[in-house]
């Protein structure tokens, strides 16, 4: 009776390893998927795309589209500004959410209840649009980075998450460090952040993938095309690829501007997202790290 109850109970781990295989490989492939055949349509010939013949593997393999990509000096400009935006927003991002979460998970802190509502009011409750866009024109913000970068400044969400996590701190190493004459900002810098590593990697992946995504705030405030982010040139070039396919399928002809629409929209979308996906796995060793454990150790 033993045996075969190990063998029923054998055979069903094997059917749900292997339904659950066939699940994740699914999931996988309905992730990947989308984003393999932009790059395969990418690097395929205009006239197959026009076909509809790229399925699963390029076709007339090409690079023309990526050559036209980086000799526009444009793409070059605008690449430049996504990172200057990213790289000064993200610091922003961290040191004012920091300093924001750090008194509000003290316990000792006066009122700390009271800020902690009104922060998190702004959660479900704001201006609105109109009103934002009053406050960046009265204070000569239009068209500048500061207009970019400043607005979304802190996102209480993340901050929240910051303010729980510091929370975990224990405080006798904050008690520890007063007593020997340390000051608030010197705790903050010597040991909450060097204890926040896993949760300083995830702000810094959240704000980074924030600011790079962003596009709406650049089409509001920037008025000058050599300060557009990538993402705006990127916007452009879909709806201009949008519109030549309108006009091949009106006029049920091929239209060689359409097909080099298509490939060259596609290119500007790879080259776009593949710096933001290089973050990824330089920050993810972080997340689960065990710092704390550590800490408490020592």
């Amino acid at each position: 009776m033993n045996t075969k109850k190990k063998i029923k109970m054998s055979t069903g781990y094997k059917v749900f390893n292997f339904f659950n295989y066939m699940f994740l490989l699914l999931l996988v492939f309905i992730t990947v998927y989308p984003m393999y055949y932009i790059f395969i349509v990418s690097i395929s010939s205009g006239t197959y795309v026009s076909r509809g013949e790229v399925h699963f593997l390029p076709k007339g393999i090409t690079l023309s589209a990526y050559k036209t990509v980086f000799e526009n000096s444009d793409i070059w400009r605008s690449y430049l500004n996504t990172i200057i935006y990213t790289t000064v927003g993200t610091a922003i991002n961290i040191v004012l959410s920091s300093m924001c979460a750090y008194p509000l998970s003290r316990k000792d802190f006066y009122g700390k209840s009271v800020f902690t509502f009104i922060v998190a009011f702004t959660m479900f409750m704001s201006g609105g649009m109109i009103p934002l866009y009053l406050v960046v024109l009265k204070l000569r913000l239009i068209d500048t980075i500061w207009a970019i970068v400043l607005p979304p400044a802190i996102n209480t969400f993340n901050m929240i998450i910051m303010r729980t996590f510091f929370q975990g701190i224990p405080v006798s190493l904050q008690e520890s460090a007063f007593l020997d004459g340390a000051n608030d900002l010197q705790i903050l810098w010597k040991i909450i952040l060097p204890l926040s590593k896993p949760i300083m990697a995830t702000m810094v992946l959240f704000y980074a993938v924030q600011h790079w995504n962003s596009f709406f705030s650049a089409l509001i405030y920037l008025n000058s095309k050599s300060k557009y982010p990538v993402q705006i040139l990127l916007r452009n070039i879909v709806i201009a690829g949008e519109f030549a396919d309108q006009q091949t399928s009106i006029g049920n002809v091929e239209s060689n501007f359409a097909v080099v629409a298509t490939n060259y929209k596609y290119a500007v979308i790879i080259i776009s997202v593949v710096p933001i996906l290089m973050v990824y796995p330089s920050l993810q060793k972080h997340f689960a790290k065990g710092v704390m454990v550590g800490a408490l150790k020592g």
